[in-house]
C-alpha cells in the first residue's frame, strides 16, 4: 500500500491553533526540543512558509503553545469546575477532571515536558504562575468548606502535589494506577475522604 503524503496547505487555510496543537502534540512526544518548525510544518502538510505567516521565530510558537497548555488544561478546568454550585462537588469535579486526564497519556505527557524543562526561560514563569493558580484555586475550594486559610493552602498543595504524583506514575508505572473508570471513581472517593478529614 503507498503511503499518501498529506497535502501542502496554504498559508490562509491553517491557524495559530492548529500550529500550536502541532507544538503541544510534539511536545507530549518529544519535550520542548522536538518543537522544530520543519518537522512541525511535514507533519501539517504546510510550507514553512505557513508557519511565518503566524510566527515570527520558533521562540514566539513556544509562548503561544505554553499560552494555550495553560488556558486547555488550567482556564478551562477551573472554568468547568466553577460550573458546580457546592463547594464539595467542586472539589469532586476538580479531582476527577484532573485524575481522569493521568488516563490520556497525551495530556500527562504535556505536563510532564514541562516540568523536565522548568528551567527553560519560556517555560519557568509560565509554569510558575500555572501551578500558584492551581494551588490558590485548590486552597479556595478547601476555605469555602470551612478550613482556615493555612490548613486550606497546605491541603491545596498537597492535592497539587498528589496530582503531579499521580501524572508520574501513571506515565511511568501505569499498571500500579486505577485502570478502570469504576477503580478511579473509587480512587477520587478515597482521595476525597483524605484531604477533607478533619
Amino acid at each position: 500500500m503507498v503511503e499518501r503524503r498529506p497535502r501542502k496547505q496554504s498559508a490562509s487555510r491553517l491557524t495559530v491553533g492548529d500550529w500550536t496543537s502541532a507544538a503541544l502534540d510534539a511536545m507530549a512526544r518529544g519535550g520542548l526540543a522536538a518543537v522544530a518548525v520543519e518537522p512541525l510544518a511535514t507533519h501539517l502538510g504546510a510550507t514553512k512558509g505557513s508557519f511565518y505567516w503566524h510566527f515570527a521565530n520558533r521562540d514566539a510558537l513556544i509562548e503561544a503553545a505554553l499560552q494555550r497548555w495553560e488556558t486547555d488544561h488550567t482556564d478551562a478546568v477551573i472554568a468547568l469546575v466553577e460550573e458546580q454550585a457546592d463547594p464539595l462537588a467542586k472539589l469532586r469535579t476538580l479531582i476527577e477532571t484532573v485524575m481522569e486526564s493521568t488516563a490520556s497519556p497525551h495530556a500527562d505527557s504535556i505536563e510532564l515536558a514541562m516540568l523536565a524543562t522548568a528551567d527553560h526561560p519560556h517555560v519557568a514563569p509560565v509554569l510558575a504562575r500555572v501551578t500558584e493558580r492551581r494551588v490558590a484555586y485548590t486552597a479556595e475550594l478547601f476555605r469555602a468548606l470551612g478550613l482556615p486559610a493555612e490548613e486550606a493552602r497546605y491541603r491545596g498543595l498537597l492535592a497539587v502535589t498528589a496530582y503531579l504524583g499521580h501524572a508520574q506514575l501513571a506515565r511511568a508505572a501505569p499498571q500500579v494506577v486505577p485502570g478502570t473508570a469504576a477503580e478511579r471513581r473509587a480512587y477520587v472517593d478515597r482521595i476525597i475522604d483524605l484531604v477533607t478529614a478533619s
